[in-house]
């Protein structure tokens, strides 16, 4: 269902401006802000010949349909204060009854003339699974890449959604046709720190397993658009590559004492954090 459902009321490259200027205004203050989700791979997939084109061809909610919804920031608590005042100098509305039961976790803000809203989500996602960028913004997640998060952690972002949907699989469809897998040495912040990934689910058999089940979804709806002439046969044979390559690093990589032990119970029993959106 998409009825309801409302839209940034800017250009892709407008909003992308837009965001990049909040970002940018944030670091000028001192204060880690980083763009997440759909309009992360946007701007990491901007450079790469046919992405942006692919994405509104494939359609993320639905085809024909804007590709964004909102801007989702992450940022830190400990500069939750600062966060709230670069919002105010900015002239964006504040939710004041989500802020002030959750501003420890997250904020929300809307956009002066109402052209979009803000997720300013503090120290870590937490929705299915958790997905940490760190308490300290001295040596945080946050560090490692800008306007963005890593694009390691934009695919955690993806893969720990319990009841994954359509946007959230063309979204990674997108993101693994511009990007490959870092592999065993290091690399540029275009790669995908497969590395990274196989350390945070290899101690954690629940995000493990949903994150094994999510490529295989991705996998799937990649091959439906490939046979409807949505992606292209040379396109979609590289992302299905990528996509196997990280599904076996996860598979081979070393496992902790904790994931193996959790891993004896499997699913018989809940794997996964129910979740209740914030109702704006």
């Amino acid at each position: 269902m998409t009825d309801g459902q409302t839209y940034v009321s800017l250009t892709d490259q407008d909003f992308l401006r837009a965001s990049v200027n909040v970002v940018e205004q944030a670091q000028q203050r001192n204060v880690f802000l980083r763009i997440l989700g759909s309009l992360a791979i946007y701007a990491h997939s901007v450079h790469v010949p046919g992405a942006v084109e692919a994405f509104h061809r494939l359609g993320r909610v639905e085809e024909g349909k804007p590709l964004f919804t909102d801007l989702d920031l992450a940022g830190y608590a400990k500069q939750a204060r600062f966060i709230s005042g670069l919002f105010t100098e900015l002239k964006f509305k504040p939710d004041d009854l989500v802020n002030g039961f959750f501003g420890d976790r997250r904020l929300i803000y809307y956009e002066g003339s109402g052209k979009f809203h803000v997720d300013v989500f503090l120290d870590k996602l937490e929705f299915s699974h958790d997905v940490e960028f760190g308490a300290r913004p001295e040596d945080g997640r946050l560090r490692l890449d800008s306007p963005t998060i890593t694009l390691a952690d934009i695919v955690l972002e993806k893969l720990q959604i319990h009841l994954i949907g359509r946007k959230d699989l063309v979204d990674l469809i997108i993101l693994f046709y511009g990007h490959d897998l870092q592999g065993s040495a290091p690399g540029s912040r275009e790669l995908v720190d497969d590395a990274y990934l196989a350390t945070v689910l290899g101690d954690d058999w629940g995000f493990w397993y949903e994150s094994v089940q999510n490529l295989e979804k991705t996998r799937q709806l990649l091959e439906s658009f490939t046979q409807a002439g949505k992606m292209d046969d040379v396109s979609s044979a590289r992302i299905r590559s990528r996509l196997d390559a990280l599904q076996r690093r996860l598979h081979e990589a070393p496992k902790s004492r904790k994931w193996e032990k959790r891993s004896k119970a499997g699913p018989a029993k809940p794997w996964f954090r129910e979740v209740e959106e914030v109702v704006r």
